[in-house]
């Protein structure tokens, strides 16, 4: 039984002040909603007020992303070992825009796995096709090769706490959202490569969110379908009402 995860990606929003104020919010309004875990990501100037906000021992704290090294001249750049020492548990690996705008990999998402692993960070590793690729038919082959190349070299008795989260490129922020059918069927796909390139054990315990635009009115669908443990919220989690409905929603 894969206990569902519902994330919430701040991307470049809210100053140290709103974050610690939505976790005071945020946390009177899903206190005693203990079905699904909770991450917030907030950007990572405001991970030290978030992370030192009172709250519920559910909700959990996670970075935007890191590099794989623990050290080094590479400035701009967060390590896990930062993410650690500021009592973050999460970290995003590979999300869209960070493929999109900053040149993100398939080999430097591997990498950053790796070390989320080797580091006891529990990874979310995001992977989607963009719409043009839907459209050529190109979905399946797009999303195993993702997948396979970011598990390349990974030990599977380290990837237990491994996620991964579906996002369809053509769905972020844009209002669109993949059918129940669609959003199933990508998962399926995905949980079908972990198997082949990890183990079937692996594939079956390993949480996959769905994240594209997911609304109040939308969540209590989508979470309830098989092969989708929830999911990777934007927009909608910037408001502490909205983000606490679709956990209330997600649980169907």
């Amino acid at each position: 039984m894969r206990k569902p995860l519902i994330a919430a990606n701040w991307k470049m929003y809210k100053t140290p002040a709103e974050a610690a104020a939505f976790v005071q919010a945020f946390d009177l309004l899903v206190a005693h909603h203990h079905h699904a875990d909770i991450v917030l990501f907030p950007s990572a100037s405001s991970l030290a007020a978030v992370v030192g906000t009172p709250r519920s021992k559910h909700i959990q704290i996670g970075g935007q992303d890191m590099h794989w090294l623990n050290e080094g001249a590479y400035t701009g750049a967060t390590s896990p070992l930062m993410l650690k020492a500021i009592g973050c548990t999460h970290v995003l690996i590979g999300h869209s825009e960070r493929r999109q705008y900053f040149n993100e990999t398939d080999t430097t998402v591997n990498l950053k796995l790796k070390s989320a692993l080797a580091h006891d960070l529990i990874p979310i590793v995001c992977i989607g096709e963009h719409l043009n690729e839907r459209e050529s038919d190109l979905t399946a082959k797009v999303l195993e090769l993702q997948v396979a190349v970011a598990l390349e070299g990974i030990d599977p008795t380290t990837a237990h706490s491994m996620i991964f989260a579906y996002e369809p490129v053509w769905a972020i922020g844009t209002g669109r959202t993949a059918t129940p059918a669609t959003a199933e069927q990508a998962h399926k796909l995905i949980r079908g490569q972990i198997a082949a390139s990890l183990t079937p054990a692996i594939a079956a315990s390993t949480r996959i969110l769905y994240g594209g635009s997911v609304r109040p009115e939308n969540a209590a669908t989508l979470c309830c379908l098989e092969d989708i443990d929830g999911a990777l919220v934007g927009g909608a989690s910037l408001d502490p009402n909205s983000f606490a409905e679709i956990i209330i929603q997600s649980k169907g």
